[in-house]
């Protein structure tokens, strides 16, 4: 059984119900964020599933000079702080140098360590001695067992608050796969495990200066990870993938989202009589 992680009035692990981790890949607009956090919301009430909302200020780990980025550190925090306030859920977003902790700890409830960034040694231990939650994405080039010196790295700041996400295994070029037995070994380190079913079908670099994706999966293999043994899924949404700045390929559509939750409920329902 993993520790139970609170994050505001939501008990991730030890047993609880799974914890839904859900919103557009990164800020495209303000009025944008604030309708997807809503409509995530009013489905999980409907389900009865925890909800903490998910969109990063700036995706500083893009490719491309080109690329959509996002609104920036202090106009995105300002937009997620309104989320916030409004929407009334549980905040979660990325920091990218040990630098944005000190503001983006004062808007989030969940700090996000980026799966590129998961051995950067100060940038953990700064999201670590903020004293707010903290997710850990175990990067593509990280065995599941690897992942236990960075929790390592957390916890020596005294801080217990610590979620571990899979986002899929770099198989070769421009190609992500899933091992669903890291989800067991490393929920054996003790703490929440979280699936992205979103970031693991991408295809990274997969359209040469962009990611590809094969969204077709995501329901498949979130079905599958909440049978192998997660306590959260993680799903980038959005209105209309294919015209989103950031990430189409492999966001799922928000109309799909009410279906796939009902069929990972039901799994988890059948799982625990």
């Amino acid at each position: 059984m993993t520790k139970v992680v609170k994050i505001q009035d939501i008990k991730v692990g030890g047993g609880n119900p799974f914890v839904l981790i859900a919103g557009p890949c990164v800020i495209e607009s303000e009025s944008g964020v604030l309708d997807t956090a809503k409509k995530i919301k009013d489905i999980t009430a409907k389900l009865g599933i925890p909800f903490i909302f998910k969109s990063s200020y700036d995706k500083a780990n893009r490719m491309s000079i080109d690329s959509y980025r996002g609104p920036g550190f202090k106009k995105g925090l300002d937009i997620l702080y309104k989320v916030r306030q409004k929407i009334k859920v549980p905040i979660l977003s990325d920091v990218h140098c040990r630098e944005e902790v000190i503001a983006a700890k004062c808007v989030l409830d969940v700090i996000q360590i980026p799966a590129l960034l998961c051995r950067q040694t100060d940038l953990v231990l700064a999201a670590a001695k903020s004293g707010k939650a903290v997710n850990i994405k175990k990067g593509q080039f990280v065995a599941p067992w690897d992942i236990q010196p960075m929790i390592r790295k957390a916890e020596s700041t005294g801080n217990k608050s610590i979620l571990i996400t899979e986002r899929g295994f770099s198989f070769g070029y421009n190609n992500l796969v899933s091992d669903l037995r890291s989800l067991s070994i490393m929920r054996g380190f003790g703490y929440p495990v979280i699936y992205d079913a979103t970031h693991s079908i991408q295809l990274p670099a997969g359209k040469g200066t962009s990611s590809g994706g094969q969204k077709e999966f995501v329901s498949g293999l979130s079905r599958a990870a909440v049978a192998f043994g997660c306590d959260g899924l993680f799903l980038e949404v959005h209105v209309s993938p294919d015209k989103a700045l950031c990430d189409g390929p492999n966001m799922i559509d928000l109309k799909e989202l009410e279906n796939l939750l009902k069929q990972v409920k039901s799994i988890e329902k059948a799982l625990s009589n």
